[in-house]
């Protein structure tokens, strides 16, 4: 190893792009499960990955859009080996050769005996560490459901793709909770799209498993907001939380915009008390 590998390609199809129209952050995940699991495989790893019982963290920077009809590739390599396997992936447009989208993976606690010569250099993104709400009391309820078949993934949990998609539904009601409703992105042409998120899965549940998703505000600047979904099943004990940073976004211009005042105002009501 020590190489950067390709371990899928394909395209953004028109359904997997969202209300802020580019490519959805779920079906980043979708193709990163799969790219991860090739890692693995090429790295003998793949049989604990299949038996889980692990965190896994997802410290993701989205650096340009993926829109309908891009065509694009990941390539994957082992970054790490302290603490257990670190990889990175790089989701890259395939015309352009840009990276659009960096992914840095912790296996958190994994004994695996790995050769340092297979570690690759990191040349993506340093993720700073960033403050925590002290009190998580006024969270609002914006997911709830069960884990069904076509949520599970190659190893008959609910996959990558499923959380994260999970937790795109919870945006969506938080957002509409400041007031950025299906209406308002339709008249006023604004959105919420993320830049960063940090994605961290204590355990990936199972075939009919209740869960539910809670929702907060975490930073609020001008153009710019943070959310935190924290997912829980029946017995309120945590499966996943993210981050997510992000700003709102005028789909004209594709550049960032000011919360407008009836946004913000609703949107300070939800701010969370942070260290």
């Amino acid at each position: 190893m020590g190489n950067w590998i390709e371990t899928y390609r394909g395209a953004a199809s028109p359904w997997e792009c969202d209300v802020t129209e580019h490519f959805t952050l779920a079906f980043y995940f979708d193709r990163i499960a799969m790219a991860e699991a090739s890692l693995a495989q090429e790295l003998g790893l793949v049989d604990r990955l299949r038996v889980g019982g692990f965190t896994r963290r997802y410290d993701v920077r989205l650096a340009h859009e993926l829109r309908a009809g891009s065509a694009f590739h990941i390539e994957s390599a082992l970054i790490g080996v302290d603490g257990g396997p670190r990889f990175g992936h790089r989701v890259v447009d395939s015309i352009s050769g840009e990276v659009a989208t960096w992914f840095d993976v912790h296996w958190d606690g994994v004994d695996a005996t790995l050769p340092e010569a297979w570690v690759a250099a990191w040349n993506g993104p340093t993720f700073e560490t960033r403050s925590e709400p002290t009190d998580l009391a006024r969270l609002i309820p914006s997911m709830a459901g069960r884990v069904q078949t076509v949520e599970l993934d190659e190893f008959g949990r609910m996959g990558l793709a499923g959380v994260v998609h999970k937790f795109s539904d919870a945006a969506v009601q938080f957002g509409a909770a400041i007031g950025l409703t299906a209406d308002y992105i339709k008249t006023a042409r604004r959105s919420y799209s993320a830049f960063e998120l940090r994605l961290r899965i204590s355990r990936f549940p199972g075939l009919g498993e209740t869960y539910r998703i809670d929702s907060g505000l975490a930073h609020l600047g001008n153009s710019s907001l943070r959310y935190l979904h924290l997912m829980r099943d029946g017995a309120g004990q945590e499966i996943a939380r993210v981050d997510r940073y992000g700003v709102q976004l005028d789909l004209d211009t594709r550049r960032p915009a000011p919360v407008a005042p009836k946004l913000r105002e609703r949107a300070q009501r939800l701010l969370l008390p942070m260290a």
